[in-house]
């Protein structure tokens, strides 16, 4: 028994021993052992490589705006621990965090002593979760973000209302792939007998598994431009501004704050997605609540500005395709600034691609390190690096944030842009935001 919150994240991040360990059987021996949770809820599930969070946030907000109570289960975190379990976009309390892992930890230390193995930190977190979920009785919907590929994560053993993928990219492919096709594979794995689900993404091999897999569970499919569009899209100062069009309705002029054509793409998603449960009587909405909703989103860590003078921008953009989406914000929302660049990711990702991104828009890009086992060394990023004349490496990241800031505060029409991997965004936004820097 754990007597405290630092005793209960202590044992948790403790099964980080076991590394990842695909597969559902651990899981379906918990959820039997705690009289099914995952059959108490009514869930929508997200997949997808990139924007897996923005389109549960753009969805909670909808749900929340039209009166419903809503469950999130997502991850990494980046403020605080807690928030990867969320009710009503509020994280739960230290002590709940205590409670369920009481009732967990009996399981995973019962279940070591069989062939099946102990179950791993995600495991342990997605069966607190949907344990919490489950007896929560004022929560009406939950919003489960996929943690890795689809097929054969913890989170595969609900049967939601409705499932979504939002892209396929190159990203984790030591487990999910080499190839679209394998990778989109492991995605549509979250596809369920008679559950439709709703995609956007594009390349021709991922809808075709996709089509293939929804064909096979006689499911509904909703692609992206094709039976659904979006048009009249603008940016402006403020965001974006886009109309929808899906087989159910028709929203014009929807305003979003979170900027970036892949928003535009995450909160269609968001929107085809309710017009959906709408027109299947599962859930009642009016529009002027769907569109309030949709436009008070906001996804921490998400192209997000925290200091004006100099203009800070933080941005978890983790893998090729984000940084794409980066690049494409970055030319639509800064045209004629001076971006200056920290950039951290993790060793696993396509390096080579990504630093060759960041340098055709750099004025500077310096490189830094963190405090995690797969982070990336500046050593390693340099070398692959191929405009060395404006390159800076700095092994410790809160010196490189510090100078860098100093520098620009003095000079105008500068960005600082901060960006890699979600764990290292974890720690560079309180730190920046604790040195009181405001907007």
């Amino acid at each position: 028994m754990v007597n405290s919150y630092e005793e209960a994240l202590e044992w948790i991040h403790s099964r980080l021993r076991l590394g990842m360990k695909p597969g559902l059987k651990r899981m379906e021996w918990m959820m039997e052992r705690l009289n099914h949770p995952e059959k108490k809820i009514k869930a929508i599930h997200i997949a997808g490589t990139n924007g897996k969070g923005s389109t549960v946030s753009y969805l909670r907000n909808i749900f929340q705006e039209s009166g419903y109570n809503v469950g999130t289960f997502t991850s990494p975190y980046i403020e605080t621990f807690n928030e990867r379990i969320s009710f009503n976009g509020e994280p739960i309390k230290d002590e709940e965090i205590v409670t369920l892992l009481n009732i967990i930890k009996p399981l995973a230390e019962e279940l070591e002593d069989t062939e099946l193995g102990g179950p791993t930190e995600f495991e342990v977190i997605t069966a607190m979760a949907l344990y919490y979920f489950a007896t929560n009785e004022s929560i009406d919907f939950v919003i489960m973000e996929v943690g890795l590929g689809g097929r054969l994560d913890s989170t595969n053993v609900i049967r939601p209302i409705v499932s979504i993928i939002t892209n396929i990219g190159f990203d984790h492919m030591d487990i999910l792939g080499d190839t679209i096709s394998e990778i989109s594979f492991e995605k549509a794995g979250i596809i369920k007998k008679a559950v439709p689900v709703i995609t956007s993404v594009e390349q021709e091999d991922a809808i075709q598994v996709i089509q293939n897999k929804a064909k096979q569970c006689s499911s509904e499919l909703y692609l992206a431009n094709f039976d659904y569009f979006t048009t009249h899209h603008e940016s402006s100062s403020h965001g974006e501004i886009f109309t929808i069009k899906t087989p159910f309705h028709t929203f014009e002029k929807v305003n979003i704050t979170m900027k970036g054509f892949h928003q535009v793409k995450n909160a269609s998603l968001a929107l085809m997605t309710v017009s959906l449960l709408v027109f299947q009587g599962i859930i009642k909405m009016n529009e002027t609540k769907i569109m309030k909703g949709i436009e008070k989103t906001k996804w921490i860590g998400r192209f997000e500005q925290l200091s004006s003078k100099p203009e800070v921008i933080i941005d978890g953009a983790h893998n090729p395709q984000g940084i794409k989406s980066l690049v494409d914000t970055v030319g639509t929302h800064l045209t004629g600034k001076e971006i200056h660049i920290i950039f951290s990711p993790l060793k696993d990702k396509k390096l080579d691609n990504m630093i060759s991104q960041l340098e055709n828009i750099a004025a500077s890009l310096t490189f830094t390190s963190f405090d995690y086992p797969r982070a990336s060394t500046t050593k390693d990023l340099y070398e692959l690096s191929s405009k060395k004349d404006y390159i800076h490496m700095k092994d410790n990241w809160k010196d490189a944030v510090d100078s860098k800031i100093n520098e620009l505060s003095q000079k105008e029409n500068v960005v600082l842009l901060i960006t890699g991997s979600l764990y290292f965004i974890s720690e560079i936004r309180p730190y920046i935001i604790k040195n009181k820097l405001h907007k």
